[in-house]
């Protein structure tokens, strides 16, 4: 990969690391390497900044949970040290390759995509990802909520008067209704909402594409490989869709759901690998953390691309990057 393909933070980080190249070996896709969950989280706020300093008005994608808690708070800390022209923030902007004379980003003016969320969700749940995107992109870092594509309305969509979809799917949410008869009343309701859900997830894929598509992304790597719900099996073209998850990513959000059984029960709406690929100069960070994540990684940087791991299908960008510390470095053959 030539370093003309490199952006000013790329270098810096790329020169920090001791690596020779952003890809080594068997690598498919290009590697930055850091030596700390925290630094991963900086580094991504860097290429952030660095990439929103020229797109003014972009579309950006960013991830909720845990993975996103130290890029949320590097990028914070340094829009706030930036604009107030704090000297030890501007040295390390510097140091992370930003370039001053270009000014501090305009957070207000990027259009924000969400990535996913769990269906069916009260609308006030506080593990919500609609409600985290607010409290930690909306009002942490300034983003605008009206230039902003959520996951919203999905609580009552194609319920009946009085009801929603907590109720009609309390004992869990059967997919197979979209392709055969309802054999009940409440199976019938059950598919009425399914349809408005699907329906649903086409417009948001339509609107995402009518913006020209995501411009950065970041996102995590699950255990199993899953990029934002999108689990083993998920096809490279696939767009924006209700689906459920398998038993990894449910173990995964049981925490966050009131256990196994909750997750196992539940579905999930995602934007999909073709969702994040339909811009080909789209910028996509993908960051890895941790000893479990080291086989996942490995599989996603140098094992043949297909829909098992769903992380090789973003090697179609060659702006993508995978972002490890050490630890999920281990099994990679640098």
């Amino acid at each position: 990969m030539a370093a003309s393909d490199r952006s000013a933070v790329e270098e810096a980080a790329l020169a920090a690391s001791g690596r020779s190249a952003l890809r080594l070996g068997e690598e498919k896709i290009g590697v930055i390497e850091v030596h700390s969950f925290p630094a991963l989280g900086r580094l991504c706020a860097f290429r952030f900044l660095e990439w929103a300093q020229s797109h003014p008005d972009g579309v950006v994608a960013l991830p909720t949970g845990r993975t996103p808690e130290h890029f949320i708070a590097w990028t914070s800390r340094l829009l706030r040290g930036w604009a107030s022209a704090d000297p030890s923030t501007l040295q390390l902007l510097r140091e992370g390759g930003i370039s001053l004379s270009a000014g501090v980003p305009d957070m207000a003016s990027l259009r924000f995509v969400q990535l996913d969320d769990f269906y069916p969700m009260h609308p006030d749940h506080p593990n919500r990802f609609t409600n985290y995107v607010r409290l930690l992109y909306i009002d942490a870092i300034g983003l605008d909520a009206d230039k902003a594509l959520l996951m919203d309305g999905l609580w009552t969509l194609g319920c009946d008067a009085g009801c929603d979809a907590g109720q009609l799917f309390a004992d869990g949410v059967d997919l197979t209704l979209r392709d055969r008869e309802a054999a009940t009343a409440r199976e019938a309701a059950q598919k009425r909402a399914l349809a408005a859900v699907d329906q649903y997830c086409s417009d948001f894929e339509a609107k995402v594409r009518g913006m020209g598509g995501i411009g950065f992304f970041l996102g995590g790597i699950g255990p199993d490989g899953h990029v934002a719900f999108n689990c083993a099996g998920s096809g490279r073209h696939s767009v924006t869709r209700l689906t459920k998850t398998n038993y990894a990513t449910q173990a995964a959000a049981a925490g966050d759901l009131g256990g196994i059984e909750a997750a196992r029960r539940g579905a999930v709406v995602t934007i999909g690998l073709g969702t994040v690929c339909f811009n080909e100069r789209c910028v996509a960070y993908l960051m890895a953390a941790g000893d479990a994540k080291a086989r996942v990684v490995q599989r996603a940087c140098e094992a043949p691309a297909s829909d098992a791991v769903p992380g090789s299908a973003l090697r179609c960008l060659p702006s993508a990057r995978l972002c490890t510390h050490t630890h999920a470095h281990t099994h990679m053959h640098t």
